[in-house]
């Protein structure tokens, strides 16, 4: 209560000010920066890690120590004049009962279920089964001639994702899909990179069956048709997220910054990603409901980031066309206190990339925007490689312009690095990462007061102005999809 009490005071001195001034005038990214300091944010840590202490040790999606962390952001946000949604969403959690499995001429082989969300009638689904002759299946050409109507198409795991062999097995009028791989969808270590992509057992229709290669044999000896049983039932958990918008500035040109609020089930996750949570939780506090800014703020505050990305992934498919081409840009902050920090970007140019892939037109600008603050903050910053496993990932599926700064994980400081930061060669930024130890005590608050100062720099600097050299492409050009 007297943190809150605090804040609630610190919010009604600001306006006063701006009140007795006459006419309100823009808030500038280094003012609000000023304002966000170490006290306020750590205040909001001292919080998260009494309530998992509170609550088994740990703040993981669908525990009641993430949504007394949900009650906490959510509490605050509205008691400083914010309208606060907390949407629900069902992520999958388990299975129950079933046996998978595939019989060809009487023998039984065992299948494993792609998408718990989708299973076969009661008795299975009997159909002969027909090969492409790109056995890909990725497109219609790799079908030629072939008609798989009414039938199992048996491709493999080669050149494209599941989704594009299910929709182009669909489309052919295949009633199912096998796909050969030694990979499974629980572990799918051997799977070619690309073949289990994020979120994929939602966009099935078809059943879906992975059989190995003696499954496959037998097929290929055989032209009656099989019995396909994918009798698995999803257990689903219900989530939630956090979403507060401004109630000035443009709605059809929005900043969305968001922070997983989540932690992993070993530990309070006070770093991963308290830390976020809390520099984003105190911009929006400090930056107020009513700013005057010229483009509408969105803080989002995301469940189940832990579990696969399900909170941020469900909230960009709750919106319609036109509501994803209001959003202009996204910016993700996960884990900026690590113990022995690094000073990173996510790499919106892919420069640091021997590999690089296509990012939406506007990334490059915001790293430079991140960069350019860090160096004026005296802290000289590196390029850290976007990845799927963080909640930009559906932003950038999306078409989404991103960017963000972290101060690392698991990866370990180069010698390099340590010269240039300070720290230890040698030892992972983050040693706690994913363990009990994740508190409050393995904090850099030094780190942590950069990194939070950068965050509320970046979400003025593009609240106020989206064009120029840095920008990113205007409403009328935008073209999002959902993820």
């Amino acid at each position: 209560m007297r943190s809150r009490w605090a804040t609630a005071v610190l919010v009604a001195v600001v306006g006063a000010a701006a009140c007795t001034s006459g006419t309100p005038t823009p808030v500038g990214a280094a003012e609000l920066a000023a304002r966000v300091g170490i006290d306020g944010v750590y205040r909001h840590l001292v919080a998260l890690q009494d309530i998992a202490d509170d609550h088994d040790g740990n703040r993981a999606d669908g525990s009641p120590g993430h949504q007394a962390s949900v009650d906490y952001v959510a509490d605050l946000l509205r008691e400083n004049g914010f309208d606060v949604e907390t949407p629900e969403f069902q992520r999958l959690s388990g299975a129950t009962g079933g046996n998978p499995s595939l019989t060809v001429s009487g023998r039984t082989h065992r299948a494993e279920q792609a998408s718990l969300l989708v299973s076969t009638p009661p008795r299975g689904l009997r159909a002969i089964t027909l090969r492409p002759p790109r056995f890909a299946g990725c497109t219609a050409a790799d079908y030629g001639a072939v008609s798989v109507e009414g039938a199992i198409a048996v491709v493999d795991d080669s050149g494209c994702s599941i989704v594009d062999k299910h929709d182009a097995a669909l489309a052919e009028g295949a009633v199912g899909v096998l796909v050969v791989s030694q990979a499974t969808p629980s572990q799918p270590t051997g799977a070619p990179a690309g073949l289990f992509t994020a979120g994929y057992y939602r966009e099935l229709t078809l059943p879906v069956g992975i059989i190995d290669a003696t499954a496959d044999a037998a097929l290929r000896r055989t032209s009656a048709p099989v019995a396909l049983v994918l009798d698995n039932q999803p257990v689903l958990t219900t989530s939630r997220n956090i979403i507060a918008q401004t109630r000035t500035g443009d709605p059809r040109n929005v900043v969305v910054v968001g922070a997983h609020l989540d932690s992993v089930r070993s530990g309070p996750g006070i770093n991963d990603n308290g830390s976020g949570v809390a520099a984003v939780l105190e911009t929006a506090l400090q930056l107020g409901s009513s700013p005057q800014t010229a483009n509408a703020v969105r803080f989002a505050f995301w469940g189940a980031e832990e579990i696969g990305l399900e909170g941020s992934r469900s909230y960009l498919r709750s919106l319609d066309d036109g509501q994803l081409d209001d959003i202009a840009l996204y910016l993700n902050f996960d884990m900026i206190g690590s113990p022995n920090a690094g000073y990173f970007t996510d790499d919106g140019d892919e420069s640091a990339q021997t590999a690089p892939r296509p990012v939406p037109d506007g990334s490059a600008g915001i790293e430079r925007t991140l960069a350019a603050r860090l160096n004026t903050a005296g802290v000289r910053p590196a390029d850290m490689p976007l990845s799927r496993t963080t909640d930009y990932a559906p932003f950038v599926v999306a078409g989404i312009p991103v960017g963000g700064v972290t101060t690392g994980a698991s990866q370990r400081k180069t010698e390099v690095q340590a010269r240039l930061w300070g720290g230890q060669a040698g030892v992972a930024f983050d040693p706690n990462y994913h363990t009990p130890r994740d508190t409050l005590d393995n904090i850099d608050r030094d780190a942590l007061a950069v990194m939070a100062a950068t965050v509320a720099f970046a979400v003025v600097s593009y609240a106020q102005q989206l064009d120029g050299v840095n920008g990113v492409p205007a409403r009328d050009q935008r073209d999002h999809r959902k993820p």
